[in-house]
């Protein structure tokens, strides 16, 4: 009760201050008035932003682009592209102006010039200088107005660790010459002192993943040592200075390391006592309340404040869609009035613990700030314990407002060059033009009661969006503390295990053989991880008669039933999540997180496949008078699965369920080296209730007992994905019919890439150098999907390569069970002698880039790059699948694509571009089965990207896609004649 009779005497106040500050805002503005035509080019791109949601996308994704382009025509040409585009409807001056026929021409430049200058004017809005010399006097200017500031650094993504050591060295310098600046300042006592106490003049504010390039929640602990040990350096040179520094937060995946990290650095000694350091809160997300309690609580035991900046949260939409891709619930809010009362939730308990945090209110919205200010006069909250933050070109009113009354207030300054603060000018542009945006509403003139009024959240909805249909399943997020304990606990788990001896299983039982093969860790080879009973060619024959003696049944088996274990299988894996991913990086050697999306994508093999039978299963009806036509399926007969190693559960569960699902009778033989992994899947299946002789595990050398069922009379269906070499000899095998065959065998076999990303010169290099390195160099190259050539063009070339370089190298390279590996071992001896042959050879017709050191105690090969390669060389031609990649340096985009496609496969290929054009051209040009724009170009996820390719990288269908279990199937059509005596049923009639 206390607490209502206390918020209401708040809103009263509220209201009150509000109307006061929303008066102060709103005097002499003209931004919709009837100046429109004479306002500024910057000023009118906004007002049109605004009004037009097509023009606001498409504008948007120009100015984004804009960085990039080098000349007045490459910019005509692409705004043509994109304004140009049909979903816009254009003001009739931006019609006017893009009205040239030809980009090169004089209306062209013109167009071009006029739009660069007015996105540049917008951006010094937003953006406080381009170099120190600019900020000095953009925060003289500001401590003029009797305003603080906080300088904050912009810059491209610190991708590599030669970045984040320059992001360090960049903020040294930044405070030190502030500092220098600052002495020859007049103190401002508004902003200088408080309650008697000198404050610092210069601030810094940071971003804690900035510090470290291989930053990851997954490697909270590693993470932790390589950030502190440049934080300390910071903060001692911060105290040298005397000069505060205040840190940033960032995407929801990092928010409980950042947090956990900088709790830890500021308890010790050395840094205990300072009261000069700030953290951030974000009120859109779900758990801030509790973070902001947590804060409190730490920062009592502490025994000294820290500064705690409360905003509302700049990355709703990246949190919004990663959350509905990775089918994670909603980190953030949904709607704009819950964050918005969230926020008054936090700034009261902030407010009410001043004796221990000092609250920094960072709003535009004239009712939060007021909100704050009502609280902070009721409780007499010292002026040294709060302030009022405004972002740099926005809220300039309102902070004017502040000032006048008597606050502190801040502006957050970001610097830095006008093309790498694109990314932060464009949230700025969202922010402002966006329907719930308070400034928008306030420049609309809308009622003050409307502006005003307490928020009121919707009715809160937790989960992500569905996707209509299919709804895979979700990856473990390593962001949340408990699931990387439990990662933890599986790895000392399976540790336990291993060693043991796995048989093959025929007819319902487990049965013994004369060969046992180690199938090792390849991160450490003395280390074996279970023990393998190879089959004969004689046990591969009773599991053939069984398979025989057990299909009338099976086929017999309702749909609904054969569809229950599959879901059952994938319900067990669900369970078993933490342990398989534990299997898979022990014996094939694949890191912790590609594992685990491995295990995820079983899980949907199964489900998925199992919803496929059962809408197939309805068959087709073509009736007519007088006559039934049904269209039905039935399974082929004996199935042989050929599973590889590189993704031993994904690949080898996805092929077995739905040669099962279908109706037929199975037999799945391994890769040697990953067979561990599918006596586990055998496992699941027998739990799940696969009955005897349906399925078998028959693990056995691939030239022997392989090559004995691929060749037997009573296989139908051949499974494959492997090697083109092998793929190519099955292929032309099971075509020769053998005696006593009755059928010809239908084959399915994907057989790899050598797959390229084409890098245009409108990329953003940021993404591209990330997107090769995780496409090149995850699971050290040993996907079929990897990408082994980049095709970059001229102009971004050499840019590319040093980046692409500098990136690579700082990766991790080590065993794939410690969380900051990112490069692990290639597979065997085999693939590490086959591999260095191919340095070699690279060696011989390129340059190299970059060759990485690698640990010798497993099959470790290092990165490599070799640059400057001919299209034709064995390194750009044939596939290595290894941690090997060639860059090859093209002319124009034409001769890129003619470079990509110029392989005798066709699986997976990406392309990095800002050019509408050259993304049109290469969806329908681009010879691969999987075309990736924009992003990495492994990770397909069933349902989302069915996978697979053609030219000689398989035949077949989209593995994960709606034709795939035709190939197990037999097509039927059975028409029956209704008439009798010329009689028929008539639909309709009486």
């Amino acid at each position: 009760m206390v607490l209502q009779v206390q918020k209401s005497t708040y809103e009263a106040k509220t209201q009150e201050i509000a109307k006061q500050l929303l008066a102060a805002t709103q005097e002499n503005r003209s931004f919709f008035g009837a100046l429109r035509d004479q306002m500024r080019w910057d000023d009118k791109l906004l007002a049109w932003a605004m009004s037009n949601p097509g023009l606001r996308v498409q504008l948007f994704r120009f100015i984004d682009t804009l960085p990039a382009l080098r000349s007045k025509p490459e910019i005509a040409a692409h705004l043509q592209e994109y304004l140009g585009d049909e979903s816009v409807e254009l003001p009739s001056a931006l019609k006017g102006m893009l009205n040239f026929a030809n980009p090169d021409s004089m209306p062209g430049q013109v167009a071009a010039t006029t739009v660069s200058t007015g996105v540049e004017t917008l951006a010094h809005k937003y953006i406080s200088g381009e170099n120190i010399k600019q900020v000095i006097k953009t925060v003289e200017r500001l401590r003029k107005e009797k305003m603080a500031f906080t300088i904050d650094l912009l810059g491209e993504a610190v991708i590599t660790e030669a970045e984040a050591q320059s992001y360090l060295e960049r903020y040294l310098d930044l405070m030190q010459q502030l500092v220098e600046a600052s002495k020859s300042w007049t103190t401002v006592p508004l902003i200088d002192e408080a309650d008697g106490q000198p404050l610092p003049k210069v601030q810094v504010s940071v971003k804690l993943t900035a510090f470290y390039s291989q930053f990851d929640p997954l490697d909270a602990t590693g993470s932790e040592e390589r950030v502190s040990d440049r934080i300390r350096i910071l903060l001692r040179r911060a105290k040298e200075l005397g000069a505060a520094v205040h840190f940033d937060m960032e995407q929801y995946a990092y928010k409980d390391v950042t947090l956990s990290i900088l709790k830890k650095l500021l308890i010790e000694e050395e840094f205990r006592s300072r009261t000069d350091i700030g953290m951030t809160i974000q009120a859109y997300l779900r758990d801030s309340e509790q973070d902001a309690k947590d804060l409190i609580a730490w920062a009592k035991q502490r025994g000294y404040p820290i500064t705690i900046r409360l905003v509302k949260g700049a990355y709703w939409d990246q949190e919004t869609i990663k959350a509905e891709q990775k089918h994670w619930q909603q980190p953030v809010y949904n709607d704009k009035a819950a964050t918005d009362a969230n926020f008054e939730t936090i700034t009261q308990l902030l407010l009410e613990n001043y004796q221990y945090v000092y609250s920094a209110i960072g709003s535009h919205n004239v009712r939060s700030q007021a909100h704050a200010i009502a609280i902070a006069q009721s409780l007499n909250v010292p002026r040294r314990c709060f302030e009022m933050q405004v972002l740099y070109g926005m809220g300039d009113k309102l902070a004017k407002a502040l000032v006048d009354r008597g606050y502190r207030v801040r502006v957050y300054s970001p610097y830095g060059e006008l093309l790498p603060g694109m990314a932060y000018l464009i949230r700025r542009l969202l922010e402002n033009t966006a329907n719930s945006s308070f400034l928008r509403q306030n420049m609309e003139n809308r009622p003050v009661e409307e502006l005003l009024a307490p928020p009121v959240p919707a009715s809160p909805s937790l989960a992500a969006r569905t996707e209509a249909g299919f709804s895979g399943a979700a990856d473990t997020d390593y962001a949340e503390e408990e699931e990387r304990k439990e990662a933890t606990l599986a790895f000392q788990t399976v540790r336990q295990q291993l060693g043991k001896t796995y048989l093959p299983f025929i007819n319902g039982e487990y049965v013994q053989t004369q060969e046992i093969i180690d199938s090792v860790n390849p991160s450490n080879f003395s280390e074996v991880v279970g023990k393998i009973g190879l089959m004969s060619v004689e046990q591969a024959e009773q599991a053939m008669q069984a398979a025989k003696a057990a299909f009338p049944g099976w086929r017999k088996t309702p749909v609904k039933q054969r569809a229950g274990i599959l879901r059952k299988a994938a319900d067990l894996m669900e369970q078993r999540r933490a342990e398989l991913s534990a299997w898979i990086v022990l014996e094939v050697g694949k890191p912790v997180r590609e594992a685990d999306g491995e295990v995820s994508e079983a899980i949907d093999f199964c489900r998925y496949y199992a919803d496929e039978i059962e809408r197939l299963d309805q068959g087709y009806n073509y009736d007519v008078a007088g006559e039934t036509n049904r269209y039905i399926y039935q399974p082929r007969g004996i199935a042989v699965v050929i599973s590889p190693w590189n993704f031993p559960l994904a690949i080898a569960t996805g092929m077995t369920v739905a040669a099962l699902v279908t109706g037929n009778c199975t037999l799945l033989k391994p890769a040697e080296t990953s067979s561990v992994i599918t006596a586990k899947l055998t496992e699941i299946l027998v739990e799940a209730g696969i009955p005897k002789g349906v399925y078998q595990y028959v693990p056995g050398k691939g030239s022997q007992v392989g090559a004995y069922l691929v060749n037997h009379p009573d296989t139908h269906v051949i499974a494959f994905t492997g090697s083109q070499e092998v793929g190519c000899r099955i292929y032309a095998e099971a075509a020769i019919v053998k005696p006593g065959q009755k059928h010809m065998k239908r084959v399915i076999a994907e057989m790899g890439g050598k797959n390229a990303i084409i890098v245009d010169e409108s990329a953003d290099l940021d993404q591209a150098v990330v997107g090769v390195v995780q496409s090149a160099f995850g699971y050290s190259g040993q996907k079929c999907s990897a990408c082994s050539r980049v095709v970059v063009l001229e102009p971004v070339y050499d840019t590319f390569v040093q980046r692409f370089v500098e990136a690579t190298k700082s990766l991790n390279i080590g065993e794939t069970e410690l969380p900051s590996t990112q490069v692990g071992p290639v597979i065997d001896v085999n693939a590490h002698s086959r591999i260095r042959e191919y340095i070699e050879k690279g060696k011989a017709e390129a340059k190299v880039a970059l060759e990485m050191p690698a640990p010798d105690n497993g099959y470790f090969i290092g990165p490599v790059i070799f640059k400057d390669v001919s299209p034709n060389a064995v390194i750009a031609q044939e596939e290595i699948f290894g941690p090997v990649v060639a860059v090859i340096r093209v002319k124009d985009f034409k001769e890129a694509l003619e470079v990509a496609n110029g392989t005798n496969y066709a699986l997976t290929g990406g392309l990095y571009s800002r050019t509408p054009s050259h993304i049109q051209q290469a969806q329908e040009e681009f010879e691969v089965g999987n075309l990736y724009i924009n992003r990495t170009i492994t990770g397909a996820i069933v349902a989302r990207q069915p996978f697979g390719g053609f030219k000689l990288s398989g035949v077949g269908s989209k593995a994960g896609g709606p034709d795939y279990l035709l190939q197990f199937l037999e097509p039927r059509t059975v028409t029956e004649n209704i008439q009798r005596q010329g009689f028929a049923p008539i639909e309709g009639a009486d």
